[in-house]
């Protein structure tokens, strides 16, 4: 038996006799709140989501075919243990209940009937489908596309262009992902005991990628910010007596390998160490809504999935070329699912940490605290045993793979510990190549020790704040003496500038259009036109190989290079004079939500009325990432803010951007956005006499 409740934001409390009602009653709720989300995020990783959205869907189902996302997630599921498989599985057979029930029926799907003129029949979820969910949030969210696009450097410019594009911890750039989260010791807090926070970056994804959600049964009783269509919340969550929270590790969890084939007949093979072996293929239809199918061909080699577009090999007439992925969710059939209970039911952070030795991808940093006062810094997850120099670029088939390897064992924080996707200083969990500047993490520090908040409601500082490490790498690019009028009025209001990328701040506006216009000056340089030729991987890839989010972030390098310096300073005073008529940062550093119907032609997309101004930057604390280049509309930064209180969970608080539910029409869509932009996350209610049952629910 299980009872759902709501607290005055919406968000579900479902209290549970057992572990197995639980999950039922998770999934079953999820369904009714997010079940537009989650079949979205299902048909993703089965590469049918053109069958709902049409066109607009085929590149992404083009690449979860040929990455074989849902079969991963069918052989992860059978490889679980019988306790773990029962978990999942209770869960999708609530997601069942509910979906029938409930979410079938979202408006979404009706506006897409309309749009159409047809209707497209929803089918039952598998019992998988919670870890097909699970792979779709991550497929794409390891460092192996930005290796792809230091191929295309390579490529394109050569070899040694490709360090002047990854940046390094002495100019900032700005990070395509990322997190904040820190952990102080109980010696440093009012209560005597550790408090944890932080604040994931992730797309502005609408409905929110996170679902604020409490677990309660027999076992265990946990609040925290689930994946929805996945049970349990691996990634944040405060169990009582420990909590826990994670950054990305940044580490090359992915190897690519150039893959050199040939067709034979009706089929292919590829060149690998021991020569010419036959490649498995799957072809498959893909049923295109409003237009006609395609067949995609699946190719899998020795060494991984193909997950590129296969073209005539450049050297070698009559044979072809195309890039492969090993993925350790995929050569060891894991996802790392089996974590999911055993955090649920942690109540130390040792035991918090033990439960991620389960944990497969991405490579995650742990900060897990308990109320015995212990505070402990891990890195979890699977990466493989490959030195630094074979990070930097995709590997030649000839080069094998290598064993997997997990991190070592946790750390101890004695005081205050900032991570921030920086380069790490320990050695031994150094397992990236090129990772964003260490900015963020440094400037928490400095707030911490500067602002020496010792509760949750202190940290509002900290999560709002919107210095820029840009700047501090670009303002010494500008020149001194004499100038036109307006690049001179320019120049002198940067020189004073604060530096705080604030919406209502001038200077800050200045300034962007500033960059944007160096921006937009390098990437129509002669020294980086070969950038423009077409990239041989495929549509999916094309964010990352955006040229102008390239060179924004290897801005400073650039105006550097000696292929472009001697043009450096016109193109800086130019940039100057463009800048003059810019407005505050937030006219146009405004949010931009990403919605499915975003894409498809003749339907409103509902994102479009959260045009909200916005403070930060991508490279600030208070992350609203944009594209310098090419929009100043934020499209990335905090899908979350959380902070846990050891000493008391009520003390607690979090945030989302939007809502707790995923229907537009209820009055829980979007009614955390305003006190989300304003950076006051709201403390957490666990008192159940303070909540109010959902009789409306199946569970209850």
């Amino acid at each position: 038996m299980a009872e759902v409740f709501r607290d005055a934001l919406g968000v579900p409390h479902i209290r549970a006799t057992d572990v197995r009602d639980l999950a039922r009653a998770q999934g079953e709720v999820t369904a009714r709140d997010r079940g537009w989300q989650i079949e979205v995020d299902r048909l993703r990783a089965a590469g049918r989501l053109s069958e709902l959205i049409g066109e607009a869907g085929v590149a992404w189902d083009v690449f979860a075919r040929r990455a074989r996302l849902d079969d991963t997630a069918r052989r992860a599921f059978a490889a679980l243990d019988a306790e773990s498989r029962r978990f999942v599985g209770d869960y999708a057979a609530g997601v069942r209940r509910g979906m029938e029930a409930v979410g079938a029926d979202a408006a979404e799907f009706r506006t897409l009937d309309e749009a159409f003129g047809d209707a497209v029949p929803l089918t039952p979820w598998d019992d998988h489908d919670p870890l097909s969910v699970l792979h779709v949030a991550h497929a794409l969210f390891s460092t192996f596309p930005a290796l792809l696009w230091r191929e295309h450097v390579a490529m394109t410019l050569g070899d040694e262009w490709v360090d002047v594009f990854a940046g390094d911890d002495v100019d900032e750039t700005l990070p395509r992902s990322g997190s904040n989260a820190w952990a102080l010791h109980g010696s440093r807090t009012a209560s005597g005991m550790p408090l944890l926070a932080g604040d994931p970056h992730r797309l502005f994804e609408l409905p929110g990628v996170y679902q604020q959600v409490r677990l309660a049964c027999d076992e265990f009783d946990v609040v925290g910010l689930a994946f929805p269509g996945v049970p349990g919340a691996p990634h944040f969550a405060h169990a009582g007596s420990a909590a826990w929270g994670i950054t990305n590790a940044i580490a090359h969890s992915v190897e690519v390998f150039e893959e050199h084939l040939r067709a034979t007949g009706s089929g292919y093979e590829a060149l690998g160490p021991e020569g010419w072996a036959p490649v498995d293929v799957q072809r498959s239809a893909v049923r295109i809504r409003g237009g006609s199918g395609i067949i995609v061909e699946a190719l899998e080699t020795a060494r991984g999935c193909v997950v590129t577009d296969v073209r005539p090999h450049p050297v070698h007439e009559g044979e072809l070329q195309a890039w492969s992925i090993r993925h350790p969710a995929r050569t060891d059939a894991d996802l790392g699912a089996a974590a999911l209970l055993p955090l649920l039911r942690a109540r130390t952070a040792a035991e918090v940490i033990d439960a991620f030795g389960s944990w497969v991808d991405p490579v995650n940093r742990v900060f897990a605290a308990d109320r015995d006062g212990a505070v402990l810094s891990a890195t979890v997850g699977v990466a493989p045993s490959r030195d630094r120099g074979g990070r930097r670029r995709a590997l030649p088939a000839d080069a094998g793979t290598v064993e997997d390897r997990r991190p070592p064992a946790a750390v101890p924080v004695a005081d205050v510990a900032v991570d921030a996707n920086e380069r790490p200083a320990r050695a031994e969990i150094d397992l990236g190549w090129a990772y964003p500047s260490g900015h963020r993490a440094r400037r928490i520090a400095e707030l911490v020790d500067a602002l020496r908040p010792d509760r949750a409601e202190d940290f509002g500082a900290i999560w709002a704040d919107t210095d820029s490490g840009t700047r501090r790498a670009l303002l010494p690019q500008l020149p001194t003496g004499d100038l036109p009028a307006d690049a001179a009025r320019v120049r002198d209001a940067l020189v004073a500038w604060d530096g705080r990328m604030d919406a209502d701040s001038p200077a800050a506006g200045l300034f962007a259009a500033w960059r944007n216009a160096l921006v937009t000056a390098l990437s129509a340089h002669p020294a980086l036109a070969a950038l423009r030729a077409p990239h041989p991987f495929g549509a999916v890839f094309d964010p990352w190989l955006h040229v102008e989010g390239q060179v924004a972030a290897a801005l400073p390098r650039l105006l550097r290079h000696p292929s472009l310096q001697p043009d450096a300073q016109d193109l800086v005073v130019s940039a100057l004079t463009i800048a003059a008529t810019a407005g505050e940062w937030g006219a146009t550093h405004r949010m931009l939500p990403l919605h499915v119907f975003t894409d498809v032609a003749g339907v409103a997309d509902p994102g479009a009325v959260f045009d909200t101004p916005l403070s930060g930057d991508g490279d600030t604390v208070c992350c609203t990432g944009s594209t310098p280049g090419s929009t100043d509309r934020g499209w990335r930064g905090s899908v979350a803010r959380w902070a846990w209180d050891l000493s008391d969970r009520e003390r607690s608080l979090w945030s989302v951007p939007f809502g707790a539910s995923g229907d537009p029409g209820s009055p829980h869509f979007a009614d955390q956005h305003a006190a989300w932009a304003a950076v006051h996350p709201t403390r957490i209610v666990t008192d159940w006499r303070a909540l109010a049952i959902d009789r409306s629910t199946g569970a209850a």
